[in-house]
């Protein structure tokens, strides 16, 4: 009888905390963020805390928000075809929040819109979309595609990167900038996070701080006589 209620009393309990379980991430399907990476990118304003100090790094990534980040990161308000005149988008109307980031990722190309002239700012983002954007900004390399192949081969997941983001996936990776999970997997049709993000532009800002400054040539005396 006890043996009996013993394991009632469990399977009430593992029905009461199915929720919980299934909020559970996979092992081996989670992206790790390490927090001087959400810090970095906080400190440089590529990326804001939420009202209440948290970053979430599980939280997706919407295509508004990703022109938002991208204007910061690589200053893209800063280049000559954002004079342009400002392109019609039925969907992000002049009051929309990111009107300003999404006319600049636009007009620069580093982000397209869709049929009609749609952007869809609230859709979400795959981490194949993420990469390749992020590329598009960062500069795609021209790598052939046999090297291309060479470079993602090491990827058991690699297949299933779409045509598309090849090139600028084998960019990211080749600079160091691509996080992977566990088995090394990029799981490119899966969702982009913040913590993706934010681990990506940690990696580029330490690229950028580890630049060495041109040094300055001496100035030599002449020292050869008159003639």
């Amino acid at each position: 009888m006890m043996r009996r209620l013993s394991i009632t009393f469990s399977l009430v309990a593992l029905l009461q905390n199915l929720p919980a379980i299934a909020q559970t991430q996979v092992p081996g399907t989670s992206y790790q963020t390490p927090s001087d990476s959400i810090q970095q990118v906080v400190a440089a304003k590529w990326m804001t805390n939420f009202a209440d100090g948290n970053f979430y790094p599980e939280r997706l990534v919407s295509r508004a928000e990703l022109a938002a980040i991208m204007v910061k990161a690589f200053r893209l308000d800063k280049r000559q075809e954002v004079n342009k005149e400002n392109l019609a988008i039925p969907d992000v109307p002049r009051s929309y929040w990111a009107f300003n980031d999404i006319q600049t990722v636009l007009k620069t190309d580093i982000m397209k819109g869709y049929r009609g002239n749609q952007f869809f700012p609230n859709q979400r983002v795959t981490r194949a979309e993420a990469l390749a954007i992020f590329a598009q900004a960062y500069g795609v390399f021209q790598f052939p595609d046999d090297a291309v192949d060479e470079i993602l081969a090491a990827y058991p997941d690699e297949k299933s990167i779409p045509s598309w983001a090849r090139k600028a996936i084998a960019t990211v990776a080749t600079e160091g900038f691509l996080n992977t999970d566990a088995q090394n997997n990029i799981s490119p049709l899966k969702p982009v996070t913040r913590g993706d993000m934010a681990y990506v532009l940690s990696k580029y800002l330490q690229r950028q701080k580890q630049q060495p400054e041109t040094p300055e040539v001496p100035i030599i005396p002449n020292t050869q006589p008159s003639p």
